[in-house]
């Protein structure tokens, strides 16, 4: 996203004489370098400022926490990149946002309010997240952040349904109302979605995992693939687990209260090599049942060679043949969210030979 020096500030400065800006009290606003002015502003007015995390690595939100009594000097530190690393809780598909506007950069715009990003479509991506889960509403505004000679334009066939459009454009000398009849996206269109863009983004798997959970047809780009591979040792893997959560799973498991125990018949014995890794998975909400649990670990491609389900103690311990496969598993489940819960994966600190673990321990 391009940034101007001549005139930037004027421009974010003009948000502040719009009234969806006054009358909004949570302000989504991207971390690209033209938009710290808005961030300045939101910051300066008291309301809760939401910034993305950078390519969604990490999460959706982080929300921006100025220290109690920041000084002007300590809030323009927040609204910049450094700050919001500094700043900063994140907030998850559970973080409860309701965003009263949005802002966005973009590379062009045209008065009809038809935007152009970098083309990677994480602004298209991140708005459609929040209409899932219910941070946006149909009239949300959408404000962008540019410079004059960026306003031109634009031939209506370069956009696609997931495009998101704008209201407000406002450049150094100009606040354009753009009057846009255009939709915005209306959620995740999933079979626009690959599996490449799954694994980058972790959250969007948790959010897949969810709509799928409530019946939504969440089949991806190329969800031909997975039946190419139906197959493989992974899916066999898979498979296995899938069975043992029927009856005959009570033969090769061993439940004792609150305590389930459960090994994946396919896998090889856990006491052979030394190089089982563990990996902790806490804040399992009292609801949740190891079945889902289990679900989830399949849905993600985590399957564990065993999975220690501590369900009074709310949480579990999954036992992979070796580190590289057990940080792949954290990666893959990072920000999964179960009963209303986002989960805390992690390996499990005191790891021991023979995939032993010190349980107690992990707090």
């Amino acid at each position: 996203i391009p940034f101007f020096t001549q005139g930037s500030h004027q421009a974010c400065c003009s948000i502040k004489e719009l009234d969806v800006f006054n009358r909004a009290r949570e302000i989504k606003v991207d971390p690209d370098k033209p938009l710290e002015g808005v961030r300045l502003a939101a910051l300066q007015a008291r309301k809760t400022l939401l910034v993305p995390t950078p390519r969604l690595r990490t999460g959706l939100f982080n929300k921006i926490v100025p220290p109690s009594g920041a000084t002007k000097e300590i809030l323009r530190i927040c609204a910049t990149s450094q700050g919001i690393k500094e700043y900063s809780v994140p907030v998850g598909l559970d973080g409860k946002a309701r965003v009263d506007l949005v802002v966005v950069g973009s590379v062009a715009v045209s008065e009809k309010g038809w935007r152009i990003g970098k083309g990677e479509g994480y602004a298209d991506m991140e708005y459609a997240m929040m209409v899932s889960m219910g941070a946006v509403q149909e009239d949300t505004p959408v404000i962008t952040i540019v410079h004059d000679c960026q306003v031109v334009d634009i031939a209506e066939e370069l956009l696609d349904d997931h495009d998101l459009t704008v209201d407000y454009i406002l450049t150094p000398t100009r606040t354009i109302k753009t009057n846009c009849k255009r939709p915005k996206p209306q959620g995740i269109i999933w079979h626009k979605v690959s599996y490449e863009m799954l694994e980058k983004i972790p959250i969007l798997k948790s959010l897949r995992y969810r709509e799928k959970q409530t019946g939504k047809d969440v089949s991806l780009q190329d969800e031909h693939s997975d039946l190419a591979n139906a197959n493989t040792p992974g899916a066999l893997n898979e498979k296995a687990m899938a069975e043992n959560t029927g009856p005959q799973a009570a033969m090769g498991s061993a439940q004792v209260g609150q305590h389930y125990v459960e090994s994946d018949s396919l896998s090889p014995r856990l006491g052979g090599s030394g190089m089982i890794t563990t990996v902790y998975v806490g804040n399992i909400p009292p609801s949740v049942r190891v079945s889902e649990l289990k679900c989830a670990l399949r849905e993600f491609h985590a399957t564990p060679l065993r999975l220690n389900w501590q369900g009074a103690q709310h949480r579990a311990f999954l036992d992979y043949k070796d580190k590289a496969t057990a940080e792949s598993a954290v990666s893959s489940l990072k920000g999964l969210s179960l009963g209303g819960n986002t989960l805390r994966v992690e390996l499990a600190k005191n790891q021991r030979n023979k995939g032993q673990v010190e349980i107690n321990s992990q707090k």
